[in-house]
C-alpha cells in the first residue's frame, strides 16, 4: 500500500494510560507528520503547552495566522493538563465561534475539562455538539462521556451512553462498573461485570478486578468477593500487588479478617498501601491490639509507615485508651515530617480527646495551620466527650465567625449540649442568647421563644437575638411586638436592635413600620444609621417595587455603598424585571472584591427571563473567567434523628424511585407542565431539561421524601443551602394545600412556612 503524502492527516493509534484506559495517542504518525509539515512556531507552541507554560503558549498562538485544529487542540490540551479547565472550555467555544472544526481529540480534552470542573451545563452542550457531528458513537468519546456523567452524578445518563454504544471495549465496561461503584450501586456493578462476560468475548482485566472488588467491600457481597478472588487466581493475578491489596481491603471491609490475614501472608510484593489496608481492617473491625502490632511487623518487612498509616493506627489507641501509644505515634509523625497534615492532625485531636487528654487535643487543634469543618466538629465532639458542654457551645460560636458553615453533623452534635447548657446554666445569659439564635437557625422558632420567655435575666443581645429569630422566620408582627416590649420593659435598643427589627419589617413587608423604626432610631435614640441599616431599607423599598426610588435612595446614602447594598438593589430588580436597574447595580458590584457569585447568577437569570440570550451567555462566560462556580443546590430533611441529603435529580437514596414517583404525581396534581414528548427528543435538550425540571430539584425531592417518610399531618422541615427558586416556591405552596401539611423550607436567607397554599414570606424573598 502506498504511503500517504506528507501533511495529510493520519489517524493516530490508541494507547492506554497507566490505569489501563484507552486514550488517543499524540506521539504517533499523525503528530509527526503534522509537526514536520508546519512552521517551527508550531513546535514551540506545543512544547510550551506540554510543559504548562500557557502564557507563553498563548503569546505564540496569537502570533500564528489562521491556526488549524491541531494547534487549537494543543492549547486546549495544555490548559486541561495544568488544571485550567475553564480556560480549556473557553478555548473550545472560541474555536467554535471562529469556525475551526473540532475533532475527536478536541472533544476528548473538553469532556475531561467539563468532568473535572463539574460544569454540567457545558458537558451537556458538548454532548449535543458530538451528536450533531456524529462523533457520539466513537468508542473513546463514549467512554469519556460515561466518566463525565459519572462525575456529574448522572448515572442514568451514563447508562444511556453505555447502552447506545454500537461497540464497547474493555474500558467501556470498566468505566460503567466504576460508575456504579462510585454511586453506591454495588449490585448493579456486579451485574454489569457478569453481563460483560456473558454477552461479549471480553474478560475482566486487572482494572476490572480491582473495581469489582470495591463493589464487594461490604458485608453484603462476601460470596461474590470470593468468586472474584478465585477468578483472579485462575487468570494469573494471584501475585499482582495491586490486586492482592484490593482483595485484602475487600476482606477487611467485609469483616473477614482471617481471610485477609491469610492472603497477606502469601508471597507478593507488599507496599505501604497493603499494610495500611490491613491496619485499617484490624482497627475498623475492633482488633486494636493486632492493628498496633502491625507497626513492628512492618519493620521486619522493611516498609516505612506513611501519614495514612498513622491515621489508621490512632483509632486503635482510642479503643484501648492507650494514651502512651498515641503519644508515641504523634512523636513519630513529628520526627518523620508528616505534620502539618489536616487529616492526621484531626485524628490526633480525636485520639487525645477519647483518651481523656483534652489539653493535648486543644493544643493540637490550636496549632493546626488549616482547619476544615471535620476538624471543628471533632474538637466540638472532644469537649462533649469530656462533658464540657459549655466549652462545646463556645467553640460552636467561634465556628459561626469563620467562613465555614455548620453542617447537619455539627448541629446534631451541639443540640444536646445546648439543652444541657440550658438546664445547667439557666442563669447564664451569654449561653442562652446563643441557644436562642441556634434553635432559630435550625428551624425551631418555638423552642427559641420558649427559652427566651424562660430567661431570668435578659440583656440587649437577648432581645436582639429573639427579634432576629422572628425576622428570619417571617414573623414580622411578633418581632414588632417584641420591640414594643423591649422599649417598655427591657434595656434600651442599640444599633443591632434596629438591624434586627428593620430586617423583620423588610422580610415581612411591613413598609410603614420599617420607615417608622428607621426614623425612630435617629430621632428618639440618637443613633446614626450605619451601612447595615441602609441595606435593610433598600430591601424594604425594593419589596414595594419602587425601583426608581430605591436607586435614588442608594445614591443619597451618606456612606459608601457596599456590595451588600448594591446586591439588595439587584435582587429587588429581579422581581420587577427592571434590567436597567439590575445592570446599574451590577456595574457597581462586580469590581468590588468579594464573593459575588450570587449576583452573577441573578443577572444571568434575569437576562434569560427576558430572552436576552447573548447577554446571559456573556455573564456566564464572565463567571468562568473569574473562576466562579455555581453552588450545587443541596437540601436536607431530618427524620428520626437522621439527615437525608438530596441534590437535583438525586437517585442515590433507598426510596429514590418512590420519591420521584411522588414528585411526578404531585406535579400533575398541582397542574405543572409534564415532560417533553418523546417525538421532540434531543439529547442535549432532554438531558438538560431532565436535570433542571422543577420536580427534580433537590428541595422538591427532599419535601416529597419527608412527606412519604413521616406520619400524616406532621410538619416537614427541609433546609436548603441556596435560595429556593420561584417554581419550587409556587409548587410547595400548592403541595401544602393538596397534602394538608405544614412544610417549612429554610433557604440561604429565610425560613418559608408553607401552609394551606400560602407562604409566610408573602411571595417576596
Amino acid at each position: 500500500m502506498a504511503a500517504k503524502p506528507s501533511g495529510l492527516p493520519v489517524e493516530a493509534p490508541e494507547s492506554r494510560n497507566r490505569h489501563g484506559e484507552s486514550r488517543p495517542s499524540h506521539t504517533g504518525p499523525a503528530i509527526v507528520a503534522r509537526v514536520v509539515s508546519e512552521p517551527s512556531e508550531f513546535s514551540a507552541i506545543c512544547s510550551a503547552a506540554e510543559s504548562g507554560s500557557m502564557e507563553e503558549a498563548l503569546r505564540l498562538f496569537e502570533s500564528v495566522r489562521n491556526p488549524g485544529s491541531f494547534l487549537w487542540n494543543a492549547m486546549i490540551r495544555g490548559y486541561a493538563g495544568c488544571g485550567r479547565y475553564e480556560d480549556a472550555i473557553g478555548f473550545y467555544w472560541k474555536m467554535q465561534v471562529l469556525g475551526v472544526r473540532a475533532d475527536r481529540f478536541t472533544y476528548t480534552f473538553v469532556i475531561k475539562s467539563c468532568s473535572a470542573s463539574l460544569l454540567t451545563e457545558e458537558g451537556l452542550k458538548c454532548h449535543g455538539a458530538l451528536v450533531k457531528v456524529g462523533l457520539h458513537s466513537d468508542v473513546f468519546i463514549s467512554n469519556s462521556l460515561i466518566v463525565m456523567y459519572s462525575e456529574f452524578g448522572e448515572i442514568d445518563s451514563a447508562e444511556r451512553v453505555f447502552n447506545e454504544m454500537p461497540l464497547r471495549d474493555l474500558v467501556s465496561w470498566n468505566s460503567m462498573v466504576r460508575t456504579y461503584v462510585s454511586s453506591g450501586k454495588r449490585g448493579k456493578a456486579l451485574s454489569c461485570l457478569r453481563s460483560m462476560r456473558n454477552t461479549s468475548s471480553l474478560e475482566p482485566d486487572r482494572i476490572g478486578i480491582i473495581t469489582a472488588l470495591k463493589a464487594c467491600s461490604t458485608e453484603t457481597y462476601p460470596k461474590q468477593g470470593k468468586e472474584i478472588h478465585c477468578y483472579a487466581l485462575r487468570h494469573g493475578y494471584g501475585s499482582d500487588s495491586r490486586v492482592c491489596t484490593s482483595l485484602i481491603d475487600m476482606y477487611c471491609k467485609s469483616g473477614n479478617m482471617i481471610s485477609a490475614e491469610r492472603l497477606f501472608q502469601c508471597r507478593f510484593s507488599r507496599s505501604v498501601v497493603t499494610w495500611n489496608a490491613l491496619i485499617y481492617g484490624y482497627t475498623s473491625n475492633n482488633h486494636p491490639s493486632e492493628s498496633l502490632g502491625c507497626i513492628i511487623r512492618m519493620q521486619y518487612d522493611d516498609v516505612k509507615p506513611d501519614a495514612v498509616t498513622m491515621v489508621s493506627l490512632l483509632p486503635s489507641c482510642s479503643q484501648l485508651s492507650n494514651l502512651s501509644q498515641g503519644k508515641s505515634i504523634h512523636g513519630a509523625a513529628l520526627r518523620r515530617g508528616f505534620l502539618p497534615h489536616l487529616v492526621l492532625e484531626t485524628s490526633l485531636v480525636d485520639m487525645y480527646a477519647k483518651c481523656g487528654d483534652l489539653t493535648s487535643a486543644e493544643r493540637v487543634f490550636s496549632q493546626m495551620t488549616e482547619r476544615n469543618l471535620v476538624s471543628w466538629n471533632t474538637m466540638i465532639n472532644a469537649h462533649i466527650h469530656n462533658d464540657q458542654n459549655l466549652e462545646a457551645v463556645e467553640l460552636f460560636l467561634d465556628l459561626q465567625e469563620k467562613s465555614l458553615q455548620p453542617d447537619i453533623y455539627t448541629i446534631s452534635s451541639i443540640a444536646n449540649p445546648c439543652l444541657c447548657c440550658k438546664i445547667w446554666y439557666s442563669s447564664n445569659t451569654f449561653i442562652l442568647n446563643s441557644i436562642i439564635y441556634l434553635y432559630a437557625k435550625c428551624g425551631d422558632l418555638r423552642t427559641s421563644r420558649r427559652i427566651f420567655e424562660g430567661m431570668l435575666c435578659r440583656d440587649t443581645v437577648s432581645w436582639n437575638a429573639m427579634i432576629m429569630a422572628c425576622a428570619i422566620h417571617g414573623e414580622g408582627s411578633s418581632a414588632t411586638e417584641l420591640f414594643s416590649r423591649m422599649q417598655r420593659d427591657g434595656p434600651q435598643p442599640n444599633g443591632s436592635t434596629f438591624v434586627s427589627i428593620l430586617s423583620a419589617c423588610s422580610i415581612s413587608g411591613l413598609a410603614d413600620e420599617g420607615w417608622m423604626y428607621f426614623n425612630l432610631m435617629q430621632q428618639k435614640y440618637g443613633l446614626s444609621p450605619q451601612i447595615e441599616h441602609y441595606g435593610c431599607m433598600v430591601d424594604l423599598i425594593g419589596r414595594t417595587g419602587d425601583l426608581d426610588f430605591a436607586l435614588s435612595f442608594v445614591e443619597r446614602i451618606p456612606l459608601v455603598p457596599t456590595a451588600r447594598i448594591w446586591g439588595s438593589l439587584l435582587a429587588a430588580s429581579r422581581k420587577s424585571k427592571r434590567i436597567d436597574v439590575a445592570e446599574a447595580a451590577a456595574e457597581k458590584i462586580f469590581p468590588l472584591k468579594h464573593d459575588n457569585t450570587g449576583c452573577y447568577i441573578i443577572l444571568h437569570n434575569l437576562y434569560t427571563d427576558l430572552g436576552r440570550w447573548d447577554d446571559a451567555e456573556k455573564v456566564r462566560s464572565s463567571m468562568q473567567n473569574h473562576g466562579l462556580l455555581r453552588t450545587t443546590a443541596r437540601s436536607v430533611v431530618e427524620l428520626d434523628n437522621k439527615a437525608y441529603c438530596f441534590i437535583n435529580g438525586d437517585k442515590s437514596h433507598a426510596e429514590a424511585s418512590l420519591t420521584h414517583e411522588v414528585s411526578d404525581l404531585l406535579s400533575k396534581k398541582i397542574g405543572e407542565a409534564g415532560e417533553v414528548p418523546s417525538a421532540a427528543f434531543n439529547v442535549q435538550e432532554a438531558l438538560a431539561q431532565k436535570k433542571n425540571s422543577p420536580c427534580q430539584h433537590s428541595v422538591r425531592l427532599a419535601v416529597c421524601f419527608g412527606l412519604i417518610s413521616s406520619s400524616p399531618g406532621t410538619p416537614v422541615l427541609v433546609k436548603k443551602n441556596v435560595r429556593i427558586c420561584d417554581d419550587c416556591h409556587l409548587a410547595i405552596k400548592q403541595i401544602s394545600e393538596v397534602c394538608r401539611r405544614h412544610i417549612t423550607v429554610g433557604d440561604s436567607r429565610i425560613y418559608h412556612h408553607f401552609k394551606e397554599g400560602s407562604c409566610s414570606c408573602g411571595d417576596y424573598w
